[in-house]
């Protein structure tokens, strides 16, 4: 009677995907130099993007110190010229702008906040600066050009609500001024239906109510108490407060 041979033991899954040191050193052999300069690659990129952020953090502080030293006209100048891609260098611009504007120089004024919308880089600043823009044409005397300017601000919805009615209050004094009636109770309906609680539309109602009773007596329009082509220091016309330097 012959001995019966010994059955193997099944091979088990864990058995079939075991590793054992021989194939850890197999595996090393092929990828281990591939998986250390995935390694370093990996390193060299968080060191180079840390590196940039402490140099892209560094610069803004320089640029920042910069534009809080530019306390005069000059400097001001100086800083939009030497950072003319920041936007605190639009913002620099608009801050020249305006004081050109309140000079009285128009066509001074229309090429700073020409200069300063692209330099905002679509910054809440922006319309403001295309106000400005505006503003200053009419300043100088291209009323056409402005008013053109101030009607694509009253129809563009996306804009501030304070932006747009500032715009169609302007439209109407200027309107005002030119005796246009039907034009004036346009633009203050307009700026009635775009923000109806602002002080605009409030100065709005009056501008309306002196030009219906004019219009039903069958007079001239009187004389606005100012127009947008030379700000009075009570109006809320373009002025912002802007960081300074100060």
């Amino acid at each position: 009677m012959s001995t019966p041979e010994p059955t193997p033991a099944p091979v088990t899954a864990a058995d079939k995907y075991a590793f054992d040191e021989t194939t850890l050193h197999r595996l090393w052999r092929q990828y281990g130099q591939l998986l250390m300069l995935v390694c370093a690659a990996v390193l060299l990129a968080i060191l180079a993007k840390g590196g940039w952020d402490f140099f892209a953090a560094q610069k803004e502080d320089s640029v920042r110190e910069a534009y809080a030293a530019a306390t005069t006209s000059e400097k001001l100048k100086t800083f939009a010229e030497a950072h003319s891609s920041h936007v605190l260098a639009g913002i620099a611009r608009l801050r020249l702008a305006d004081e050109a504007y309140a000079a009285g120089r128009g066509a001074e004024a229309v090429a700073a906040y020409e200069a300063a919308v692209p330099a905002l880089q679509d910054s809440v600043l922006t319309a403001r600066a295309r106000l400005g823009v505006a503003m200053a044409r009419i300043q100088a005397g291209r009323t056409a050009d402005g008013e053109a300017a101030l009607r694509e601000l009253v129809g563009q919805a996306d804009l501030a609500k304070a932006t747009r009615a500032e715009a169609g209050y302007h439209l109407a004094t200027l309107a005002h001024a030119a005796g246009r009636t039907d034009d004036v109770l346009k633009y203050c309906d307009q700026v009635m239906e775009i923000d109806a609680g602002s002080a605009w539309a409030q100065r709005a109602q009056m501008l309306r109510l002196q030009a219906t009773v004019a219009s039903t007596q069958g007079q001239a329009l009187p004389a606005p108490a100012s127009l947008p082509a030379a700000p009075a220091s009570e109006e809320p016309t373009i002025k912002l407060n802007l960081p300074t330097g100060k």
